[in-house]
C-alpha cells in the first residue's frame, strides 16, 4: 500500500449563524460534517458535488486557510490541526492552493514578477537574482514567456491568469497543492489546456492535487481516484474507473445520469431528483440525502448511515449496501 501523504479524519467546519441586537447565535451551517479520506503521493483525488455541498470548504480547512471546527489532518503523518502559525507558516511551503477565480486571486496592484516572487521572498529566496530566474523559469513551465514578468494581471485572459496563480503555487516546490475548481471559471477550449498542463507539471515535479469541481467530465480526465460529497458529508469514494462504470450511492447515480454522452445512439436513462437541496443549516435527521433519495427506506430517516468499505477500495456512506 502506498503511504498517504494526506489524511483526513473526521473534518468538521461549522459556521456560526448570529442574529439579533447582540449578536446571540442561533445556529450554525454545517458546511463540512464528518468528512474523512486520505491522499497518497503522486495521486490525483477529485473531490465533486453540487454547489454548496462543501467541496472548497473541505480544501480551505484542510489547509487552515479557515480553521476547522473539529477533525484531524495528517500531512506526512504529522497532525497539523494543533501545530503553532509559526509551524504552520512553515508548512506552508508544501502545502499550497490555486484558487478558483484567477481575476480575483492576483493583487491587481502587483506585477506577475512580485507575484510569483514573493512567495519565494517570504520563504527565504533572499537574492534578487535568483528570484528573478525562478520567476522566468516557472513562467516557461506554465506556458507563459519571461518577458511577462513585467505585466500586470489585468494584460493578460482568464486562461494566462490562471497559469500565473498555478505558477504562483509552485513557486517553492510544494508536494501537495490543492485546486479550487481552477477552470470552472475558464472557457470550455482554455479548460483543457490548462488541466493537459496541470497533468505535465505532476509529472514533472511529483505532485500530488486534491482536484475540487462541480464537473464530472473534468474529474474523469484528469483524477485517479474520485469522491463524492453531499450536504458537507463525503457519500462515495473509489478509483475512477469503478465510480463511473458502477455507482454505489443513488446519488452518484443521478449525478452521472446528467452527464452528456457525445455518441447520439447511445440511450441513457436520466434520474431526476425530486425537491430541492437541504439548508446545511438545519439538515435532515438520518441519512442526509433521504429526503430526495428513490430508494430510501425507513432506517434512512433514523440513522445516518456509516461511510465504510463495501468493495475493494470503494467506500460508501448508504443502508443500501449493510
Amino acid at each position: 500500500m502506498p503511504t498517504p501523504i494526506l489524511e483526513v479524519k473526521k473534518l468538521k467546519k461549522y459556521f456560526d449563524i448570529t442574529g439579533g441586537v447582540l449578536g446571540k447565535k442561533l445556529g450554525e451551517v454545517k458546511a463540512v460534517d464528518d468528512v474523512s479520506f486520505s491522499v497518497n503521493e503522486g495521486e490525483i483525488l477529485g473531490i465533486v458535488g453540487e454547489s454548496g455541498c462543501g467541496k472548497s470548504t473541505t480544501g480551505k480547512a484542510l489547509l487552515r486557510l479557515i480553521e476547522p471546527t473539529d477533525g484531524e489532518v495528517f500531512f506526512e503523518e504529522q497532525n497539523i490541526i494543533n501545530i503553532s502559525d509559526e509551524e504552520m507558516r512553515k508548512l506552508r511551503k508544501d502545502m499550497q492552493i490555486i484558487f478558483q477565480d484567477p481575476y480575483a486571486s492576483l493583487n491587481p496592484r502587483h506585477t506577475v514578477e512580485k507575484i510569483i516572487s514573493e512567495p519565494l521572498l517570504t520563504h527565504g529566496m533572499k537574492s534578487k537574482e535568483e528570484r528573478q530566474e525562478r520567476v522566468k523559469e516557472l513562467l516557461e513551465d506554465v506556458g507563459l514567456k519571461a518577458y511577462h514578468a513585467s505585466r500586470y494581471p489585468h494584460q493578460f485572459s482568464g486562461g494566462q491568469r490562471q497559469r500565473i496563480g498555478i505558477a504562483r503555487a509552485l513557486a517553492n516546490n510544494p508536494k501537495l497543492i490543492v485546486c479550487d475548481e481552477p477552470v470552472s471559471a475558464l472557457d470550455v477550449s482554455v479548460q483543457s489546456q490548462i488541466l493537459n498542463l496541470m497533468e505535465k507539471l505532476r509529472n514533472k515535479y511529483n505532485l500530488t492535487y486534491l482536484f475540487i469541481a462541480h464537473d464530472l467530465s473534468v474529474v474523469k480526465h484528469i483524477s485517479d481516484r474520485v469522491g463524492v460529497m453531499y450536504l458537507g458529508g463525503m457519500v462515495e469514494l473509489t478509483t475512477k474507473d469503478q465510480l463511473y462504470e458502477d455507482p454505489k450511492h443513488p446519488y452518484t447515480q443521478a449525478l452521472l445520469s446528467a452527464v452528456p454522452i457525445t455518441d447520439p445512439d447511445e440511450q441513457q436513462e436520466r434520474i431526476i431528483l425530486e425537491g430541492d437541496v437541504p439548508s446545511p443549516s438545519n439538515p435532515p435527521s438520518g441519512c442526509p440525502f433521504h429526503t430526495r433519495c428513490p430508494m430510501a427506506m425507513d432506517v434512512c430517516k433514523e440513522i445516518k448511515p456509516e461511510f465504510k468499505e463495501v468493495e475493494d477500495q470503494h467506500f460508501v456512506a448508504c443502508h443500501l449496501y449493510e
